[in-house]
C-alpha cells in the first residue's frame, strides 16, 4: 500500500493525482451537502426510530433532513429492480442486456429515470412522515422536489467521479456517507464508556473503550480476509495459448466466497425498512405497534425475516453475477474444460454445486456481519448509534478495496507501458 502511494506522488503520475483530488473534492461537496437542510424545515424534529439504518448509510442526512436525505438509495433500488427485469421477465430488457455497450447505455439511462421517479415518491412519503397531516399539498410537493433534486445531483456527481476520478462514484458516495458518521460514533462510545467519577472507574472505562476499538478493527480485518477469499477452479484449454488466468501452472476461474458482495444486505435492509417507513407515513398506532414488535429487525421475528431475506438474495444475486450456464457454454466454445468434468451440462451442474456451497459460507458471513450490531445493541447499554460491524462497515471495506485495486491497477498499467516503450 505504501509503495502504491509513493508511486502516486511521483511526477510522472500527475494526471492520476488530479483524478484522486477530483474524487476527494466531489466527496467534500457531498459531505457539505449533508449539513444543508431542506429550506423551510428548520423547526422540524425527526424521530428516526425505524429509519436509523438508512440514516447511518446516508451519513446522518435523514436526521438532518438535508437536501441529500434520500442519498442514492432510490437509484440502488432501481438498479436491483432492473437486474430482476432482465431475467427473461420483460423481453425488451433481456434483449438490451445482450446488445453490448449500446444496450447497457440504454439500461443505465432507464435505471436513472426509474431512480429519479422512486426518489420523488420517497421524497413525498418523507415529507408526509415528518410534517404530518398539518402540511398542505404544495408543501409536500416542494419538499419532495427538493429531495429529488438532491438525489439527481448526487447521481450526476457520481457519474463525474466515475469518469474523471477514481473508483465507482455511486459506491464512493455511499462509503463517504457512512464514514462521515464514524467520528461521532467513536465520540459517543467514549462518552458512554468513560466516566471520571473516580480514577478506578475512569481506568476501567478507558480499558473498555480500548477493547471496543480493538474489537472494531478486528472485525474490519476479518471482513477484508473474507472479502478477498476465493475458490479457484482449475481450467485447461485444448490450445494452451488461450490461457486467461494464472501463469505456467495453468488457468483457473476465481470465485469469491462472498460473490454477491453487500447487495443482499442492502436489499434485505431496504425491504425490512419498508414497513417502518409506512408506519412513519400512516401514523397509525396499531400498525406502528405491529411493526415495532414483529417486523423490526431488532425483534426475534424481524431478525429471522432479515436473515432469511439475506440468504435468499445472496443466492439470487450470486447466480445473476456468475451465470453457470453461460460460463459453461463460453468455456466449451473456447475449447476449455474443467479437469475431470465433461463440457456442457456436467460443467454447468458442477459450477452450480460449487456456487451453492460457497454461497452458504458467503451468506453466513453476511448474516454475522449484519447481526453483530443488532446483538451488540441488545446486550449492551450503548446508544443505538454505536455499533460494531454492520452493513455500513461492510460497504466501506468493499468499496475501499475495489477503489484501491483500481488505483493500483492504473499505476501498474502505466509502469508497464513506460517499460514497454523503453
Amino acid at each position: 500500500m505504501f509503495k502504491t502511494m509513493k508511486q502516486l506522488f511521483t511526477p510522472s503520475n500527475k494526471d492520476l493525482r488530479k483524478r484522486v483530488y477530483f474524487t476527494l473534492g466531489a466527496l467534500v461537496i457531498f459531505i457539505l451537502g449533508i449539513s444543508i437542510r431542506v429550506p423551510g424545515t428548520e423547526d422540524l424534529e425527526q424521530n428516526l426510530s425505524f429509519l436509523e439504518l438508512l440514516n447511518t448509510m446516508g451519513g446522518g442526512a435523514i436526521k438532518n433532513f438535508s437536501i441529500f436525505a434520500l442519498g442514492v438509495m432510490p437509484y440502488i433500488t432501481a438498479s436491483i429492480i432492473m437486474q430482476l427485469l432482465q431475467m427473461d421477465i420483460i423481453p425488451y430488457f433481456t434483449e438490451l442486456s445482450k446488445q453490448g455497450p449500446t444496450g447497457r447505455q440504454k439500461l443505465n439511462q432507464i435505471t436513472r429515470y426509474m431512480g429519479i421517479l422512486f426518489a420523488f415518491i420517497e421524497g413525498y412519503a418523507f415529507a408526509f412522515a415528518f410534517i404530518g397531516k398539518s402540511g398542505d399539498p404544495l408543501e409536500y410537493l416542494y419538499i419532495s422536489t427538493v429531495l429529488t433534486a438532491g438525489t439527481s445531483f448526487l447521481l450526476w456527481l457520481g457519474d463525474q467521479m466515475t469518469q474523471k476520478g477514481i473508483g465507482n462514484g455511486i459506491s464512493l458516495i455511499i462509503m463517504a456517507g457512512i464514514i462521515a458518521t464514524l467520528p461521532q460514533m467513536f465520540v459517543t462510545a467514549f462518552q458512554s464508556l468513560v466516566t471520571f467519577d473516580t480514577a478506578q472507574v475512569a481506568a476501567l472505562g478507558i480499558t473498555k473503550f480500548v477493547l471496543f476499538v480493538v474489537v472494531y478493527f478486528a472485525v474490519v480485518i476479518g471482513m477484508i480476509f473474507v472479502q478477498e477469499s476465493e475458490r479457484r477452479i482449475p481450467i485447461q484449454y485444448a490450445n494452451k495459448s488461450t490461457q486467461a488466468f494464472g501463469k505456467a501452472g495453468g488457468s483457473f476461474m476465481p470465485i469469491r466466497i462472498n460473490t454477491a458482495g453487500v447487495i443482499p444486505v442492502i436489499f434485505a435492509s431496504s425491504l425490512i425498512s419498508i414497513p417502518g417507513i409506512l408506519a412513519q407515513v400512516i401514523k397509525n398506532e396499531t400498525f406502528a405497534l405491529i411493526v415495532s414488535k414483529y417486523l423490526s429487525y431488532t425483534t426475534p421475528t424481524g431478525f429471522l425475516i432479515y436473515v432469511v431475506l439475506i440468504f435468499l438474495f445472496a443466492y439470487f444475486y450470486t447466480f445473476i453475477q456468475v451465470k453457470p450456464d453461460e460460463f459453461a457454454k463460453n468455456l466449451n466454445e473456447n475449447g476449455g474444460y474443467i479437469p475431470g468434468i465433461r463440457p456442457g451440462e456436467e460443467t454447468k451442474n458442477y459450477l452450480i454445486k460449487i456456487l451453492s456451497r460457497l454461497t452458504v459460507l458467503g451468506a453466513l458471513f453476511l448474516v454475522v456481519i449484519a447481526g453483530i450490531p443488532i446483538l451488540f445493541s441488545s446486550f449492551t447499554s450503548m446508544p443505538t448509534t454505536v455499533s460494531i460491524g454492520g452493513t455500513g462497515l461492510l460497504i466501506v471495506v468493499g468499496v475501499a478495496l475495489e477503489t484501491y485495486k483500481q488505483l493500483e491497477g492504473s499505476l501498474l498499467a502505466r509502469n508497464y507501458k513506460r517499460g514497454y516503450r523503453r
